[in-house]
Formats: structure tokens, C-alpha cells, sequence
């Protein structure tokens, strides 16, 4: 199994949406793991982000806004992959994790910046939750069992191209 750490500023969002998306059992298929965190969390989960999850049939009651600092101490999960998908979060200088994990950046808009009324907001928590929700595809049909762990960070690392 695969551990993947997504990464944003607040861990309010799309890190949010990321660890959800990807922990659903059809999309990771029993091969991946996934968790979140930010490096100044915000200290709640936006209301969209949860009903973007809910909408796709998932549990939403045990997400909460964390720091990356619980993922780089001795007794956290051995991460695999890291993944930061705000371009705050990828400008930071990120704590050496424990394992060395490959990481990439996966740039995704910040719906929580988004103005306008609620359906305004709504769709742009559905947008980050498609593209990200297809990146996630990407990443789970790659053979990463086959793979060095130099091409694994290319691939997954290319992933975050694809709209």
C-alpha cells in the first residue's frame, strides 16, 4: 500500500478534497492511503469541501484541519508520495520527512478564494473536486509496483499537468 500526504496552505480544501477523493476504496482499490495537512491550518474544513465528498457518497465526519508537523514525527505513517496541491504550500520550505518520499506538485485553484454567491462558490469546489478527482485516476492506474522510485516521482510529478 501507498501513503499519500496532500499538502495546502490552510488543509481546509483541496487537500481536503484530495484525501477524500483518493481514500474512497473504489478509487484506491485497496492500494493507496491517503492523508492531508498544512503548514498553517487553518483550523476548520470548509463547508463546500464537505459537500463536494458527501456528494460522491463519502464519509465526511472525520476530516479536520491539520499541520504537516504530525506527519514528520517518528511515529507517523511511513509516507510514500507528497503531494502539494496549492502554489503557497509548494514555495515552502516543507519538513524533511521521515522515508524520504518522492513529492510533485499538483497546482490546483484555491476555491476557497472564490467571490459570488453560494452556487458561485459551490462550482468552484466541484471544479477543484473533477480535477483533482482525475489526477487521483492518474495516479491509480499507474504500475508504480514496477516502477524505480525515480520514475515513480516523474510520473506522478507529470500528473500534475493534466487538467
Amino acid at each position: 500500500m501507498f501513503n499519500v500526504l496532500f499538502l495546502c496552505t490552510g488543509n481546509s480544501a483541496r487537500s481536503i478534497l484530495a484525501e477524500g477523493l483518493l481514500n474512497d476504496p473504489r478509487v484506491s482499490r485497496g492500494r493507496f492511503r491517503a492523508f492531508s495537512a498544512g503548514s498553517q491550518p487553518a483550523g476548520v474544513v470548509q463547508p463546500f469541501a464537505l459537500e463536494v465528498l458527501r456528494a460522491q457518497g463519502l464519509d465526511t465526519g472525520s476530516f479536520r484541519s491539520k499541520s504537516w508537523d504530525e506527519f514528520a514525527q517518528p511515529d507517523a505513517p511511513q509516507i510514500d508520495f507528497v503531494i502539494t496541491v496549492c502554489d503557497r504550500a509548494a514555495a515552502e520550505t516543507c519538513p524533511v520527512w521521515p522515508g524520504h518520499p518522492a513529492t510533485a506538485h499538483w497546482g490546483v485553484a484555491d476555491p476557497a478564494a472564490v467571490q459570488g454567491d453560494d452556487a458561485t462558490k459551490r462550482r468552484a469546489y466541484e471544479d477543484a473536486g473533477r480535477t483533482l478527482r482525475r489526477r487521483i485516476e492518474l495516479l491509480t492506474e499507474l504500475p508504480l509496483e514496477r516502477l524505480t522510485k525515480m520514475a515513480q516521482e516523474q510520473r506522478v510529478r507529470a500528473i500534475g499537468n493534466a487538467q
